[in-house]
């Protein structure tokens, strides 16, 4: 790497022990946003790598992913909801997270496929309260959907990682690095590599620091980043990532579902 890495990473927690140390290495630099911004930076060529949203990587022909790392989940994620007042079978509207592009695919799947409903679907900012104000149900994605109290809001919550093992048997793939052919040789993939794995093994020291300012989550932190999140994308992960383009594509939500190029 003889150039500044520019990375984008997601501003959520599940991030972060993807990136651990990475703010110390000198060829390295590192911005955070919401998944939707991550793509649309990758798109216009602010960063050379994203930790982007899944379903981005159908929309750039010719790209690669980092082999071996991801955000996932086996069954509950416990950050990708629909929130409800109402039996799902009753539901006739849902307010999409305007910060997700694969979870809003996601939901539409499973509205199909599992929920056997077919709502209308509204963009909206995350904010359950307007979000419930404005449609029978809201999806909400991220720290939001992790730290939020549904019942405040008189909600039940619907987990979709948990949905989707529970419709397929497989994990969920919910981002990955991505970049141009060529934004990444083996040095690269093998920093990021590290990271995840240093990440891996300070994950209850990144849960209590991002949270320091409200230690009441550091608990939920915790347990989030070691019961819930997943990070290796290895073969069950791709088999989930492959099944998800080909139920994105029968729906017309994607052009193409593959094939997936992996970076050496």
């Amino acid at each position: 790497m003889s150039r500044l890495l520019r990375l984008g990473a997601v501003s959520y927690l599940n991030a972060r022990p993807l990136v651990h140390g990475l703010e110390h290495d000198g060829t390295v630099s590192i911005r955070f946003d919401l998944p939707s911004v991550c793509a649309d930076e990758l798109a216009s060529g602010d960063i050379d790598l994203g930790l982007v949203p899944s379903i981005t990587y159908l929309n750039r022909a010719g790209d690669h992913i980092v082999p071996g790392v991801m955000i996932g989940s086996v069954g509950p994620v416990a950050s990708v909801a629909l929130f409800a007042r109402r039996p799902l079978r009753e539901v006739r509207t849902i307010a999409l997270d305007t910060s997700s592009r694969t979870s809003a695919a996601l939901t539409r799947i499973l509205c199909a496929r599992k929920f056997e409903i077919a709502p209308t679907f509204v963009p909206h900012a995350p904010d359950l309260g307007a979000m419930l104000a404005s449609a029978d149900a809201a999806l909400l994605i991220g720290d939001p959907a992790l730290f939020v109290d549904a019942t405040a809001f008189g909600a039940g919550k619907i987990d979709l990682g948990a949905a989707w093992t529970d419709l397929t048997g497989l994990p969920f793939v919910w981002a990955f690095w991505v970049g141009a052919s060529d934004a990444a040789d083996a040095g690269t993939v093998a920093l990021l590599q590290q990271a995840c794995a240093s990440g891996l093994r300070s994950r209850d020291a990144i849960a209590d620091a991002y949270c320091a300012a409200e230690p009441a989550r550091q608990a939920l932190a915790r347990t989030y980043l070691r019961d819930n999140i997943t990070y290796a994308l290895d073969a069950p992960a791709i088999e989930g990532l492959r099944t998800y383009y080909q139920e994105a594509c029968a729906l017309g939500l994607v052009d193409r579902d593959g094939p997936v190029a992996f970076f050496s």
